[in-house]
């Protein structure tokens, strides 16, 4: 590019601090503006009476497209924090005395699989061998894309990929295909939820995520998954992006079609060029003018959003016995849960949950010899959000968690803190208090996601998990690599 240009980016996300990264590399002058206190977003941490939790992702998978990220400015991973590999990757509860270890050893996962499901081993091979090519394509022709329009991908050899990769069935009847077994199809099927779908309505090309899990691993980086963001940090500022905190955008200023800058609680900012990594719908609705928006409000109430989650987040004064690192309670009926988040909204009758205990792997994050976890319940979005509904689910979950380990743990927590949808909302005005974007649907994939440039503000762009490729961390990173190269191809 011929000259030096102003960019305002708005939040710190991991996708706002990758484009951010890479447009200073490219020489230009960036700020990001971040409304907490913090930089990160949703990897945001907590600390108090020495513990530290991560408030965010707690699963690091996919090390390339981190090790990819890093390369791009002539670094690894390695450079920032010790990652290092979890075996097994997660235990899976499903009753009494009655739980999996998931192993990182192929080996061992083909003998786990035969043990529940005698043959499926072969099954597995196939299963796992179309993940990894549909992984190999969909990073290699998709994800990378910024999915402007359906032209992008009308080329013969994409829509032969498409089908091949089974863009058009669901990951539910992928599964069923080779495995019959309740537990495997469970451990199988786990994996989609971070997209915010269930299997039946979410594309058999996310059987990718299978080969993300059983074949490159369970990973965390020692000190936690905000290591990630100070690093990121960390290579933001050698490149010359000041990140201002406790800065909440409340307009972006357009004048003929051009974003001129952006009111803040802290005052103006001017720019040349905008980046939201703020909360699309938010950024869509609040931030603009109703004459520069992309969207109606109509438009928005009619995405199906990736569920809400509620959190528990517990330091425990004793180590927590006959828990991994990742432990997932699928005790009960997989099919109620899903249908009481997407298709009859409600709190749930009988929640699966998800119980992080990371000190199983790091003791820096908790004080000597006691416990740092948290537990979450994936709700639907835009439910009505109270404290005493909190403290029933706590003990709902509590229940469970004590029987299924054998022990009693609630009179040993000595830190709490809870976590919903009105802190989702309050914190990163998350649309409907969700958690993870939008919903991995068909037709809210590629193309069919919220445009990642704006349609009448021509300096205005979007990235982060309710735009292109979609949620969870990598995708994040990608979605700010390619708004990156898209302003700087534009511009």
């Amino acid at each position: 590019m011929s000259e030096s240009k102003r960019i305002i980016v708005i939040g710190s996300g991991f996708a706002g601090l990758a484009a951010a990264t890479l447009l200073g590399q490219a020489g230009h002058k960036v700020t990001i503006l971040e409304k907490n206190e913090q930089p990160g977003g949703r990897a945001r941490i907590w600390q108090k009476d020495g513990f530290t939790f991560d408030m965010g992702p707690s699963w690091y998978w996919m090390p390339d497209v981190f090790e990819n990220y890093f390369q791009l400015f002539g670094k690894t991973v390695s450079d920032y924090y010790n990652l290092v590999r979890l075996d097994p990757s997660y235990r899976v509860f499903f009753g009494q005395d009655d739980w999996v270890d998931v192993p990182a050893s192929r080996q061992e996962l083909d003998a786990l699989f035969e043990k529940i499901e005698p043959g499926s081993s072969r099954g597995l091979k196939t299963f796992l061998d179309q993940a990894a090519y549909k992984y190999e394509v969909g990073m290699r022709d998709y994800v990378f894309r910024p999915s402007h329009n359906i032209g992008e991908f009308l080329d013969l050899r994409l829509m032969r990929e498409s089908f091949r990769i089974q863009m058009f069935s669901s990951m539910a009847a992928h599964v069923r295909k080779y495995f019959h077994n309740p537990r495997l199809i469970k451990i199988l099927e786990f994996p989609v939820l971070f997209l915010g779908a269930t299997p039946q309505n979410t594309p058999a090309l996310y059987s990718m995520m299978n080969h993300a899990d059983l074949t490159m691993g369970t990973w965390y980086p020692m000190g936690g998954m905000h290591q990630i963001v100070q690093a990121m940090v960390s290579l933001a500022k050698a490149h010359g992006v000041t990140i201002e905190v406790h800065t909440e955008v409340k307009n972006i200023r357009v004048k003929n079609g051009r974003a001129t800058g952006v009111q803040t609680n802290r005052g103006d900012f001017e720019a040349d060029i905008v980046v939201a990594n703020s909360d699309y719908q938010h950024t869509d609705q609040t931030l603009l003018d109703p004459e520069w928006r992309n969207y109606s409000a109509a438009y928005w109430d009619t995405r199906v959003m990736s569920p809400s989650s509620l959190l528990f987040y517990m330091g425990v004064s004793k180590k927590v016995q006959n828990l991994l690192h990742h432990n997932l309670f699928f005790d009960e009926d997989f099919d109620l849960h899903a249908k009481e988040i997407y298709s009859e909204p409600r709190w749930p009758s009988k929640p699966l949950f998800y119980a992080s205990a990371p000190t199983r792997t790091d003791d820096s994050i908790a004080p000597d010899q006691y416990e740092n976890m948290f537990l979450l319940i994936p709700l639907a979005p835009g439910l009505e959000d109270r404290e005493d509904l909190r403290e029933t689910y706590y003990n709902i979950v509590m229940d469970r968690l004590e029987r299924f380990t054998g022990q009693q743990v609630r009179n040993d927590v000595i830190l709490r803190r809870s976590y919903a949808m009105k802190d989702f909302e309050r914190d990163y005005h998350s649309f409907r208090g969700n958690a993870y974007g939008l919903a991995n649907t068909l037709l809210q994939t590629a193309f069919f996601k919220p445009k990642l440039r704006s349609r009448k503000v021509s300096n205005l762009f979007y990235t982060g998990q309710l735009t292109v490729p979609g949620p969870g961390v990598p995708p994040a990173l990608i979605s700010g690599q390619v708004v990156a190269r898209e302003i700087l191809k534009k511009e």
